[in-house]
């Protein structure tokens, strides 16, 4: 891919939290973030936003391991930038809904030029190249932080949990639960006809529940810390669960947030992420079978989440057992049950006119009105 030697110029947009900053993105916009290893996810909902280019004030690639965010970018055809030090991220907070050029390794806030590398394809191998080297320490790591996490959170998997009183029913159904992680667009589509057919309950995880609704669907409970699902998906008229510290004495920020838009909800307190609540939700109101829509399962999305160890995840899974299935095999299985070609259409006809043809054949009645036929045609 060549580099783009002409000048971008664009609309400032900065955050710290990239999944605040695409909320607020528009198209032709230059996304300011200070988000180290970008992982997939975030670079796809940057790419979906058309930004002009992304301007990071972290590093892009750490080394720590081989994440994809800037291959997603790359691929999207939009430039990435990394800063050495956090003088263009702080200009761009000051600057916000002004405007900023790029131009070469130079980016123009106001009259200050400030120097920035950009990825290319040649660097963006070499530096994933050496984060592949370094993946083994990492993963020596990971399992330390495992083995120190699942000591603290072990409840999950020995304790029974308080679950939340619903007034969803979810005994003996399938529950879909949805989480805006890697693929979960492709996944959703993946398996409309699954959810056509069966009708889940649906189970939005803070902005997987917009998720749902994009596709046309409306969540019957939304979960989570309620701090990236929109204002108008909360108010979808879902059943809404706020994932609460362990500690009761310990406030429940997201309750704060329903509040102010005249909502209510109740709280499940509950070690874990937000995803790892939903699964124990599902599955402690017995669901039959939960299907998963990019929830962690790979170890680079282990990675990418930066929660240190992500017991809580394996604790869980554990806990579930064989009824947690991800969307991925559920989208296959489904797409092989109900392709119907045209061929298999043919045989379908053909088999069902056969038996008639057989007795018609048989029947006195037609072999005299075609005796009456062709004693006809013999006339003339």
């Amino acid at each position: 891919m060549a580099v783009q030697t002409a000048a971008i110029s664009g609309t400032i947009r900065a955050d710290r939290r990239t999944k605040d900053l695409v909320k607020r993105l528009r198209s032709g916009d230059i996304a300011f973030i200070s988000h180290v290893d970008l992982d997939a996810t975030a670079a796809r909902a940057l790419v979906d936003c058309n930004v002009a280019a992304v301007v990071n004030a972290a590093r892009s690639v750490s080394g720590r391991y081989p994440n994809r965010g800037p291959r997603v970018l790359l691929d999207a055809g939009i430039p990435l930038f990394d800063c050495s030090g956090n003088e263009a991220f702080e200009l761009a907070l000051g600057s916000e809904g002004k405007r900023a050029s790029i131009m070469a390794e130079q980016i123009l806030i106001g009259p200050t030029p400030v120097s920035a590398t950009r990825m290319t394809e040649m660097l963006l191998a070499s530096q994933l190249e050496l984060a592949q080297q370094n993946l083994h320490v990492e993963l020596q790591a990971f399992a330390r932080n495992t083995l120190e996490y699942i000591e603290e959170e072990k409840s999950l998997l020995l304790d029974p949990v308080d679950l939340p009183e619903l007034r969803t029913r979810i005994a003996g159904r399938h529950a879909l639960i949805v989480v805006r992680g890697d693929g979960y667009r492709d996944d959703l589509k993946a398996i409309s006809d699954y959810v056509s057919d069966v009708r889940p309950v649906l189970i939005g995880v803070d902005g997987g529940a917009d998720a749902i609704l994009q596709e046309g669907w409306k969540p019957d409970i939304i979960i989570g810390d309620m701090d990236s699902v929109s204002d108008q998906t909360l108010k979808c008229g879902a059943e809404l669960v706020v994932h609460g510290y362990t500690s009761a004495d310990r406030g429940v920020p997201g309750l704060n947030r329903l509040k102010e838009l005249g909502l209510t909800g109740s709280v499940f307190r509950a070690p874990g992420t937000s995803e790892d609540i939903a699964i124990l939700l599902a599955d402690g109101k017995g669901a039959s079978l939960i299907v998963a829509v990019g929830t962690h399962f790979s170890m680079e999305e282990f990675l990418d989440k930066g929660r240190g160890g992500m017991a809580s995840t394996f604790l869980v899974r554990l806990r579930t057992g064989a009824k947690l299935v991800d969307a991925k095999g559920i989208g296959r299985l489904w797409v092989t049950r109900s392709r119907v070609t045209p061929r298999d259409i043919f045989t379908i006809v053909l088999a069902a006119f056969f038996p008639i043809a057989v007795i018609a054949l048989y029947s006195p009645w037609l072999r005299t009105v075609i005796s009456t036929f062709r004693l006809s045609f013999e006339r003339r």
